[in-house]
């Protein structure tokens, strides 16, 4: 039997590598693939130590920031980011940086391996010149220092624990199935910073470095969303104010006497219409990355799998135990300015129609007014008609009575005066007609 050999272009297909597709890629292609890439959580030998720095950008600080870290490279002598890049890694030496930007604020993340010294005794950002920190561009809004170490052998009593921040009342729990120990104490200390401590009982560098990424954007995104609650309580007795103002005038809507008072009572809401959406433009965003931030922080709670520490508050009790009434009082705000200017237009729809109806009235009674003058008009028009056929008239019979005389003097007829009186209802029918006809070419023109 002879085999069946198949096609040379079939028998040796060429590597994958050697392949140029001949299709037109979107010009963004590339980068939105790569988007999954972007800002990788570190790796971490425990032990290590970081601090953790979120600064609010003023204006377009995005320059300031790339000028900023050049001059540190510069320093160090280590490639510098590029204009356009939003995060930068870099080993230098004795520390790692991490630098990312976001749409409201960046983060400087400092890394120190191999510290095992007793928590909290140093802080890595001393190994930065200080004047290059005292100019960071923005406003701090967060200070964070976190010692990963190694579990010890015999578990630390909450007591023991308590002397690395500053006698605080401690937060704790297990997480990752309890191969981690959370301690915190979510206060500012005396350095002006917060402080976390991992007791790290089996996690690699891989999981240690996601257990911290997630405690970092934790503070980061709390911090971020409690940005609103100023705002929700300085802006909450205005709320409630035109709350007042606008039963005030729906009240008011029903004692309406004329047009004029129906015009003030729009006039009013016209300006607290004004008033409510100069509000909600002014906090509208705030209120809306609120509850962005609020989502991210319970979804990476739910990351962390947390177990509780018999006689402590887990991280997950205590945020949300206090980020929660924080955030609902400032949907509560968002959600009665929105209800508000819903409100203001129902009652602004209800003042119009009514001002229609009123001006539609007006119009009607005008219409009438008008229908009754022209009643008027053509009874005049009819008199006047009468006065000029009689007018008319006259001047006609007296044209005929001239030449009735004229007639009877040359010795044409014999009595002038049978002729005048015989052509009275002549003319005065002559001319009756002629107006009816000149009054129905007008009408029908």
């Amino acid at each position: 039997m002879t085999d069946l050999m198949p096609p040379a272009a079939l028998a040796s297909p060429a590597p994958l590598s050697s392949l140029a597709m001949p299709l037109r890629f979107h010009p963004a292609r590339e980068a939105l693939f790569n988007e999954l890439h972007t800002r990788p959580f570190p790796v971490l030998q425990t032990p290590c130590n970081l601090a953790h720095l979120v600064l609010l950008r003023e204006g377009a600080a995005g320059d300031a920031e790339h000028r900023h870290l050049q001059t540190l490279c510069a320093r160090y002598m280590v490639v510098p980011p590029t204009p356009e890049s939003s995060c930068y890694y870099q080993d230098f030496g004795g520390f790692e940086l991490r630098w990312e930007r976001h749409t409201e604020f960046s983060t400087y993340t400092l890394v120190r391996k191999g510290d095992a010294r007793t928590p909290f005794s140093s802080s890595v950002l001393s190994l930065l010149p200080a004047n290059w920190l005292s100019e960071l561009p923005g406003q701090l809004l967060s200070a964070l220092h976190v010692e990963l170490a190694d579990a010890p052998a015999d578990e630390p009593l909450p007591e023991e624990i308590r002397q690395h921040f500053e006698g605080h009342r401690l937060i704790s729990s297990e997480v990752k199935e309890r191969r981690a120990r959370l301690w915190s104490a979510y206060r500012i200390h005396s350095d002006g910073s917060g402080r976390i401590l991992i007791h790290n009982r089996g996690l690699n560098a891989c999981q240690s470095g996601r257990l911290v990424r997630t405690l970092l954007e934790m503070e980061t995104y709390r911090m971020m969303l409690l940005l609103a609650l100023p705002m929700a309580k300085a802006i909450a007795p205005a709320v409630k104010d035109m709350d007042q103002q606008l039963a005030t005038v729906i009240q008011q809507i029903n004692q309406i006497a004329d047009l004029d008072d129906e015009r003030q009572l729009l006039a009013e809401l016209s300006s607290l219409a004004a008033q409510i959406e100069k509000l909600i433009s002014d906090n509208n965003f705030r209120f809306s990355a609120t509850q962005a931030y609020y989502e991210l922080i319970i979804n990476r709670l739910d990351e962390m799998r947390e177990q509780e520490v018999s006689g402590l508050q887990t991280f997950s009790v205590f945020l949300q135990r206090r980020l929660t009434p924080a955030w609902r009082t400032c949907e509560a705000i968002r959600n009665d300015l929105n209800d508000l200017s819903r409100r203001i237009d129902r009652a602004s729809e209800l003042l119009r129609t009514r001002i229609d109806l009123t001006i539609e009235a007006q119009n009607q009674s005008l219409m009438l007014k008008m229908d009754q003058r022209s009643h008027t008009q053509l009874r005049l028009q009819q008199t006047v008609e009468g006065l000029s056929v009689a007018a008319i008239s006259y001047y006609l019979v007296g044209l005929t009575k001239y030449l009735a005389e004229s007639a009877k003097a040359i010795g044409l007829i014999s009595n002038s005066h049978l002729v005048t009186g015989l052509a009275v209802p002549l003319c005065v029918g002559a001319v009756w007609y002629a107006m009816r006809r000149l009054r129905r070419s007008l009408e029908h023109s």
